[in-house]
């Protein structure tokens, strides 16, 4: 028994004796290699640096998109800036200097200061590994709902207070379902709706409030995505029936919410749309408020449990709103008659007093005079549309804009309506040399930006209710404008809902310098565009069956501005090499293939956009553009090649957009980022790089 004992505690005591050993090495190690833990450190750094530089484009690109950023990727930024900071507070480097330090008398290193070192090191690049190993995001944003949009700028009249009270009320009914409001255009409804929505949220009667444009000819899509926009719900689906119940159960998780179907002509499936409401959705707590210029449509088309009607101004309310907006200048004794006899024009309507007031704003009398006479003459338009009262208002506004280059700017707007972007609005205008006294792009927007500021201040402009890129133009407004344009066939335009079954005749075609098709129904499209004096053509189609012939713009040489977006090409056609003359051409989600060589001989292109196109190589024929100031080639899902040369060849580029593409940069016969350095005009820069390390040591330096 005591020989097992003896034995078990000499293998006790050789174990510990092998522990100790090992124990010992460990830290003799430290001592011994210190330049290993430092080297070690180094690139974990390093390595960290990159993973931190590599989100934070991420976290740009997001923020661009207006996107919030996960607070787990902001904790893991946070905790990274933290120990780089320290860091480089050079904690590491003085433990360095007393590690290199020697003792006596220099014979020997500093066997303390090096094991300090080396435990320090270790310990710090083993954090840095920890959070190299943390950074696992599955992407850096998340897209939340929007605010609603505060309308502030209503205009309270007390004839009009009592009806705001009404319909408030209404809206606290639990037992209304649906409410309507109408009245002749221009009257103010959609102004008076918005500002119930408005306090109906604040005084939290609704969790959420949702407004939509139905229009003359609704579109059952753009309805259902407006709305599940504001709810934070994104439809994928592609058929309406799918998409009505995906957004009937989203509605139906809602406690309170109001829904505002906007300028209604004809009934409205709401069951088609997805919008719960009646016996079949019991417990729903959807409301709908509408408006319309036809009561027959709220009351017997949709069966509106309640419907207000709102009418001209009384006679206070419409001079004291008038010389709002004219200014106090129109008391003095001399102006005060005219004024007056102009406000009676306007026949009581917002709309009408608003633009007709602020054109005249601080003019002369005898301004206010001719605008009198103006205002007199006999309208012979189709008053089925607009009354002759409306439209000589919002004629005189538009021809009281201070120069000829703000009235065509205008003009365009009121074409392209709500459909476009500020920024297409832009291209188009630089094309069509609008904006004047200006040397680069940023000026251009800033100048074009100060144009709509003027707009609407004469209320001939509005924002969008959707999105905050894009303009609005009211319908009365609208058909002024296109009346206007159109003077001695100078304009062909289209809106979404039109069927063109004939174009105009050939001497008409041959007088027009505009042609505005955005997604019309087109029965044919003719085998050359005889329009010597076009200057922009606009098509928009997402039909397969159309298609350009060859020769399409044989007889259209003059074009400054050309858009196809969405059309289907096997190749452009080879016409589009005559339009030597051409500034802008956008080819947005079309398909292209590979064939655009022919696009490099346009040399006075100064904005070419092939946005969400199928391209997959952008060649060499491109750096032939040298006046070009902005590509936009973003979103080219497949696109992974630019040519080699192409980008240093654009020396005047001051815009350039390549986000969201799969360029592989810097790899054989493909552009490099090194060739973006030369461009020096380059103001604005959207990219993509999937490895920082390919970016040049300057790349991303102020």
């Amino acid at each position: 028994m005591e020989a097992v004992a003896t034995g078990g505690a000499a293998s006790i005591s050789s174990e510990a004796a092998k522990g100790i050993f090992q124990e010992a090495k460990r830290h003799i190690r430290y001592v011994i290699f210190y330049q290993r833990y430092l080297k070690n450190f180094e690139d974990k750094l390093q390595k960290l640096i990159e993973k931190r530089s590599s989100v934070q484009q991420d976290i740009v690109v997001a923020e661009r998109n207006v996107e919030k950023i996960k607070p787990d990727v902001q904790g893991w930024c946070h905790r990274v800036d933290k120990a780089i900071a320290e860091e480089e507070t050079n904690t590491v480097k003085v433990f360095q200097v007393k590690a290199e330090d020697k003792c006596f008398f220099g014979l020997c290193p500093s066997i303390k200061s090096r094991y300090r070192f080396s435990r320090k090191v270790e310990k710090d690049a083993t954090t840095f590994d920890d959070l190299i190993k943390e950074c696992q995001f599955n992407g850096v944003g998340y897209r939340d709902v929007p605010e609603a949009t505060v309308h502030t700028d209503f205009e309270t009249f007390k004839s009009r207070e009592k009806l705001f009270s009404d319909i408030m009320e209404s809206l606290k009914d639990s037992t209304t379902t649906m409410i309507g409001v109408y009245g002749m255009a221009g009257v103010g409804k959609t102004s008076l709706v918005k500002e119930v929505s408005r306090q109906a949220h604040e005084a939290k009667i609704f969790d959420s409030v949702v407004m939509v444009i139905v229009s003359q000819t609704p579109d059952i899509q753009k309805i259902q995505d407006q709305i599940a926009e504001s709810l934070g719900l994104k439809l994928e689906e592609n058929t309406l029936v799918v998409r009505a119940r995906r957004l009937c159960e989203r509605l139906k998780k809602e406690k309170r919410v109001l829904i505002v179907l906007d300028d209604l002509w004809k009934k409205l499936d709401l069951e088609e749309v997805g919008i719960p409401l009646g016996s079949a959705h019991k417990g729903c707590n959807c409301k709908i408020l509408l408006t319309s210029r036809n009561q027959n449509v709220l009351s017997n088309e949709m069966e509106a449990t309640q419907t207000f009607s709102i009418g001209d101004l009384d006679e206070e309310d419409a001079w004291g709103f008038f010389k709002k907006m004219a200014g106090d200048c129109i008391e003095s004794a001399d102006l005060r008659p005219t004024a007056i006899e102009v406000a009676n024009r306007c026949a009581r309507l917002p709309l009408a007093l608003a633009t007709v007031a602020k054109a005249l704003r601080n003019k002369s009398l005898f301004v206010w005079k001719d605008a009198l006479r103006q205002l007199k003459k006999p309208y012979s338009g189709n008053s089925s549309e607009i009354s002759a009262v409306v439209y000589s208002a919002i004629e005189l506004s538009i021809n009281y804009l201070p120069s000829d280059d703000l009235k065509q700017t205008f003009l365009l707007c009121s074409l392209l309506r709500r459909d476009t972007t500020i920024e297409y609005l832009l291209r188009y205008a630089i094309g069509l040399d609008l904006i004047n006294g200006v040397n680069t792009l940023e000026e251009a927007r800033d100048s074009l930006l100060t144009m709509m500021g003027i707009f609407k201040e004469s209320c001939l402009l509005l924002n969008s209710n959707n999105n905050e890129k894009c303009f609005d133009v009211h319908d009365l407004t609208y058909i002024v404008a296109k009346s206007i344009a159109s003077e001695d066939n100078q304009v062909f335009a289209l809106q979404k809902e039109d069927v063109l079954t004939d174009w105009p005749n050939e001497e008409s075609m041959k007088k027009l310098n505009k042609i505005c098709l955005p997604y019309p129904s087109i029965n044919r499209l003719p085998d050359q565009l005889n329009c010597p004096q076009l200057f922009l053509f606009l098509l928009f189609s997402k039909d397969d069956s159309q298609t350009l012939s060859d020769d399409f713009f044989k007889e259209s040489t003059n074009l400054k501005v050309l858009d196809l977006t969405y059309m289907q090409f096997s190749s452009l056609p080879s016409s589009i090499c005559l339009l030597t003359s051409l500034s802008t051409l956008c080819l947005d989600q079309c398909k292209l293939g590979d064939n655009i060589t022919i696009i490099g001989e346009l040399k006075s292109l100064e904005i070419l956009s092939l946005l969400k196109s199928d391209i997959r190589i952008l060649p060499k024929e491109i750096g032939q553009l040298v006046k070009l100031k902005l590509l936009d080639v973003s979103w080219c899902a497949k696109l992974t090649t630019i040519s080699d040369g192409v980008l240093s060849s654009l020396t005047r580029l001051e815009e350039l957009y390549v986000g969201g593409t799969c360029i592989q940069w810097g790899q054989s016969s493909t552009a490099s980022l090194t060739e973006l350095n030369t461009l020096s005009r380059l103001s604005t820069l959207e990219v993509q790089i999937p490895d920082a390390l390919a970016a040049p040591q300057d790349f991303f330096q102020e």
